[in-house]
């Protein structure tokens, strides 16, 4: 079914590395134009290159900070500017530093709000708007965890980034329902992973050895199963959503 998607626009949040740059590599593999955005553009433009080189593809590296409503809209501007329509948007832009709620900076809880929450909605918003004006019956895939499903036994300091994933849930599920009520077809997906070795632990400020150890010491997935999960969700017929689909790692201890 990833056939009827050739040569549609797709746009990859979070996409500098890890799970964000798997998705974008896997649509650009099924015929899909791709707009891989992140923070950091050179890491994007170094793993666009690699793999145009070995696979071919048609991939448009954007420099992009979600947390900057600007950095979005232009974006978004671009994309219409430059295709006239999106047809699917991946929400997969997550930060998860050390913040305790009993001693935890404000500074990183409004990190992750605003990352996790806002610039996912502010998008998701965005993207809907181009949909709607040139009636293209998309698709939003918000990659979630496993961590918004349940309140699981966090580790100290992971529950401000669990609150945001339960928010994401109730986001996810408040849209479909908006959606449904406005009468477009434009189909919301939320894809949650368990464990999933990437950098989001050292990225958001952990120390790479102990970033490294989560992952040695618990069975975990590899970003590729995210991607395999996305491509299934995408793939659905029209007329099907894939509302909530959750991927873990066998053996995960929670």
């Amino acid at each position: 079914m990833m056939e009827r998607l050739k040569g549609k626009v797709a746009i990859v949040v979070g996409a500098s590395e890890g799970i964000g740059a798997e998705i974008a590599r896997q649509l650009a593999k099924h015929g899909l134009i791709v707009v891989p955005v992140a923070r950091n553009l050179e890491k994007i433009k170094t793993w666009a290159d690699e793999w145009k080189a070995a696979n071919g593809g048609e991939i448009h590296p954007l420099k992009c900070d979600t947390t900057q409503e600007s950095d979005i809209n232009s974006v978004m501007e671009w994309v219409e500017e430059k295709f006239g329509q999106v047809h699917v948007l991946v929400n997969n832009a997550a930060t998860c530093p050390h913040a305790t709620l009993f001693d935890g900076s404000t500074k990183d809880y409004r990190q992750i709000l605003e990352v996790n929450i806002l610039g996912l909605t502010i998008f998701t918003r965005e993207a809907i708007k181009l949909m709607r004006k040139t009636n293209v019956d998309g698709h939003i895939v918000q990659i979630n965890s496993t961590s918004g499903q349940q309140i699981v036994q966090e580790p100290p300091g992971n529950y401000m980034y669990a609150a945001s994933k339960h928010a994401v849930r109730v986001l996810t599920e408040g849209l479909r329902r908006e959606l449904r009520d406005i009468g477009t077809k434009i189909r919301v997906s939320s894809v949650s992973p368990g464990l999933v070795k990437t950098n989001i632990f050292a990225n958001s400020g952990v120390a790479q050895d102990v970033n490294d150890s989560i992952f040695s010491e618990n069975p975990c997935l590899d970003p590729y199963d995210i991607a395999d999960a996305v491509i299934y969700v995408l793939g659905a017929p029209p007329h099907v959503q894939v509302h909530e689909l959750t991927v873990q790692p066998n053996g995960e201890k929670w």
